[in-house]
């Protein structure tokens, strides 16, 4: 029997911490091997506050999903948001040596490495540099240069920054956790992989994912991302304003969000009360559903007013940045009832919420299709994804290998180091490593960064 591949993603929330095993089953959906979720409480507004808390509440993420699979973990996935990330536009050229020589790969990669050098603010940190459109001397919209001739190479980037500090912090619990990192991605784009299809990334889309601290925003237009933006308020606002408002503790508040929440005060009547127990022999405190309905409607149209500013200024109002497919909305708070109303009625745009099952196999658990795993789904898929990607080439010898699945990684390390020998590659015909994504130097750059700050 084939052996399949397997991933993890690890998607350290505000509110939780969820690690979610799976494969690729024989129609290419994910299976769900196994997931485990715990209560994040060194996490603040996507940061990490509190190291020891934070490698704690990953050991028991991982220790659970690891039970319920019956696998051991050792690399996972793991996104970056936060407070910190933000994103700018940046446009860059070279003059190649050669015209008469086509442009390859080699020369792009010099044309972002030049972005990377990149002066920012004290204590940040290029995080992505994604290519948007070319211009090959005086031809200017070109989306794939590789094959052209050309002497000016010029092209306009979507820049990626974040605090150095904080993406640190977040590589060292996973690694005090006792995990390598296969893979870093921003979740923003882990949760777009899980909830959008590749019409309305060409068609031009928004997703908003409602977080527990934060809210994020990736926009997509011709199948490119074009602007992220991350929003430092989230679900936990809401329920902090329900405590306060109500004079009840944070859990109530939660429960109460939850269960009777609505975006939409007009749904409710004056007359639906709901009885909260008193604390230690208190009597009860009666609410009333609209009033709870008021307290969410004024923190939610905050956010979205928040969000809809960064998707003005992406310039949908333009007949080039228009945004047919309209609003995505995912994440924990994307499940407060009437919310999709609201945010067609603010934005004026069509909006639906993204769920990740599409990519789940029949008889996956039901609790998987909630937006809140949409995060933990998309950073499986990349692993998934990057694994597809190395498994393209064939073993070295594998004999050399006790494991029945040869460690990819270690192979392309070991033919860039040259340690195999001129007689082994004489002797048989290697196929080439592919050529690495942007995401993946990014990795390697990440986990290159880690090492040299220890």
């Amino acid at each position: 029997m084939e052996k399949r591949t397997f991933s993890v993603g690890l998607d350290i929330g505000t509110t939780k911490i969820v690690a979610i095993i799976g494969c690729k089953n024989e129609y290419g959906k994910l299976e769900i091997l196994g997931i485990g979720k715990a209560k994040s409480l060194g996490v603040k507004r996507g940061v990490v506050n509190n190291i020891t808390q934070t490698i704690l509440s990953i050991q028991q993420a991982v220790e659970e999903a690891e039970n319920v699979s019956g696998y051991e973990i050792k690399d996972v996935v793991v996104g970056i948001a936060g407070q910190h990330i933000r994103s700018l536009h940046h446009s860059d050229y070279i003059t190649r040596d050669d015209a008469d020589r086509v442009i390859d790969e080699d020369d792009i990669d010099n044309l972002i490495n030049q972005v990377h050098k990149l002066v920012m603010l004290p204590g940040e940190e290029i995080i992505h540099v994604l290519p948007q459109d070319f211009k090959v001397d005086s031809q200017e919209h070109i989306k794939e240069t590789i094959g052209m001739y050309g002497g000016r190479l010029e092209a306009n980037f979507h820049v990626v920054v974040g605090q150095v500090s904080s993406i640190r912090n977040i590589g060292r619990c996973v690694k005090s956790a006792g995990l390598d990192l296969s893979e870093i991605t921003l979740e923003p784009l882990a949760s777009a992989s899980a909830v959008l299809s590749q019409e309305e990334k060409e068609a031009g889309v928004a997703l908003i994912d409602i977080g527990g601290g934060t809210t994020d925003l990736a926009i997509f237009k011709d199948g490119i991302i074009r602007h992220t933006a991350v929003i430092p308020f989230g679900g936990n606002v809401i329920t902090e304003d329900i405590k306060e408002g109500c004079s009840i503790i944070e859990k109530q508040a939660e429960l109460l969000k939850v269960k009777f929440g609505s975006a939409w005060p007009g749904e409710n009547k004056e007359n639906e009360i709901v009885s909260i127990p008193g604390l230690r022999g208190r009597d009860p405190k009666e609410i009333t559903l609209k009033n709870l309905s008021k307290i969410i409607h004024a923190r939610i149209t905050e956010i979205i007013d928040q969000v809809y500013l960064e998707i003005k200024n992406y310039g949908h109002e333009t007949q080039q940045g228009k945004l047919i497919a309209g609003i995505v909305l995912t994440g924990g708070g994307a499940q407060v009832k009437h919310l999709k109303q609201l945010v067609e009625y603010i934005t004026g745009m069509d909006t639906r919420i993204g769920y990740p099952n599409e990519h789940l196999a029949g008889g996956s658990d039901e609790s998987l299709s909630s937006p809140i795993f949409a995060t933990a789904v998309g950073l499986l898929m990349e692993g998934l994804e990057k694994q597809e990607r190395l498994g393209r080439i064939d073993p070295p010898d594998k004999e050399k290998f006790s494991e029945d699945v040869y460690d990819q990684e270690t192979f392309i390390a070991s033919r860039k180091n040259n340690e195999i020998s001129e007689e082994q590659s004489k002797s048989k015909e290697v196929k080439p490593a592919p050529k690495k994504t942007i995401f993946e130097k990014f990795s390697d750059r990440f986990k290159e960064f880690l090492d040299n700050a220890e």
